[in-house]
C-alpha cells in the first residue's frame, strides 16, 4: 500500500519505497511506502507481531545484525539510500540513533555514559566533554536531578531517569533522527509523562519515529501515525485524522480496541 502521508508538500527526512523484509522464508514487511516528515513525531501503531518494530529497525539497519534477513526496496535518508553498498553503517547509526524499550545504561558512571559516544568518535578534551555531557543531560531534562552525582553509577538511577540518561547518551553524538521502540512501556505513569514531554520538546530539533502500543500516547505525542497490520501499512495520516476519522475499518477496529 502506498502511504505518502498527510501532506505531500512537507519536507521528508526519510522516504521508504517498496520495502520488503524476510526472516528466512517468513515475510515480515510487505511493499511498505512511507514518508517520514522532518522535525515531527511519527507514531507506528499496530498489534504485536505486525512489523512495526522490524520496520523501525530498518531505518538504521539494525536488522543487519540478524542472520537470515533479506531486504529489498529503498530507505532514503536525505535522498541517499542507506542500503547502498557504499553506506558507512557506523556513520548511519550516529545520524539515526535508537532508544530501546528497556533502559540500557552502561555499567559505568552517569558522566561516562553520556561521554561514551563522543569518546568513541575521538573526542578527548575534558572541557568539551564536560560541555557535551551537561548540554545533553539538560536536553534530556535530567541535569538538575544528577548534576551532583555525575560520578555515581548510572544503574543507581530510577527507571525513568535511566531512560532519560539513554536519551542523553544518544543526544551526545548529535543524531538527526531518533528512533524509539516503546520507550516508556517499562515505566510508571509519572515517568511516562516525563518521557512524553521530553519527546515533544525534542521534535523542535530532531525527526522522531516512535513505536507504541499505547493509543493514548500515540494520540498525545505524535503528529502523524502509521497503522501496521500483518507487515503492511493499512493507514497513514495526520494523527488527528487516524484517531477520529480513519478511512479503513480495520484502523477503527484497532484503535477502538476490538482487536490487538
Amino acid at each position: 500500500m502506498v502511504a505518502t502521508g498527510p501532506d505531500g508538500r512537507q519536507a521528508a527526512k526519510i522516504v521508504v519505497e517498496n520495502l520488503n523484509l524476510f526472516y528466512g522464508n517468513l515475510q515480515a514487511l510487505r511493499d511498505v511506502y512511507l514518508r517520514v516528515p522532518s522535525r515531527a513525531i511519527t507514531a507506528l501503531i499496530g498489534p504485536s507481531g505486525c512489523g512495526k518494530t522490524t520496520f523501525l529497525r530498518t531505518l538504521n539497519r539494525l536488522n543487519d545484525l540478524i542472520d537470515g534477513v533479506r531486504i529489498s526496496g529503498k530507505v532514503l535518508l536525505d535522498g541517499q539510500d542507506i542500503y547502498d553498498a557504499a553506506t558507512d553503517v557506523t556513520s548511519l547509526r550516529r545520524r539515526v540513533g535508537m532508544v530501546f524499550q528497556k533502559p540500557n545504561p552502561f555499567p559505568m558512571s552517569i558522566y561516562d555514559n553520556v561521554a561514551y559516544g563522543p569518546r568513541i568518535h575521538g573526542l578527548r578534551q575534558r572541557r568539551l566533554l564536560d560541555e557535551i555531557v551537561e548540554k545533553s543531560l539538560r536536553r534530556a531534562a535530567l541535569w538538575e536531578e544528577v548534576k551532583d552525582r555525575l560520578r555515581g553509577p548510572a544503574v543507581g538511577l530510577s527507571g525513568g531517569q535511566q531512560q532519560r540518561l539513554c536519551i542523553a547518551r544518544l543526544l551526545a553524538v548529535q543524531p538527526e533522527v531518533i528512533l524509539m521502540d516503546e520507550p516508556s512501556s517499562a515505566l510508571d505513569p509519572v515517568s511516562t509523562l516525563r518521557i512524553e514531554e521530553l519527546i515533544r520538546e525534542l521534535k523542535e530539533e530532531y525527526t522522531i519515529v516512535i513505536v507504541t502500543h499505547n493509543m493514548q500516547q500515540a494520540a498525545r505525542v505524535s503528529d502523524v501515525t502509521a497503522f501496521f497490520l500483518n507487515g503492511e501499512i493499512i493507514e497513514y495520516d495526520a494523527t488527528e485524522v487516524v484517531f477520529t476519522r480513519p478511512r479503513d475499518p480495520r484502523t477503527e477496529a484497532y484503535i477502538t480496541g476490538r482487536f490487538g
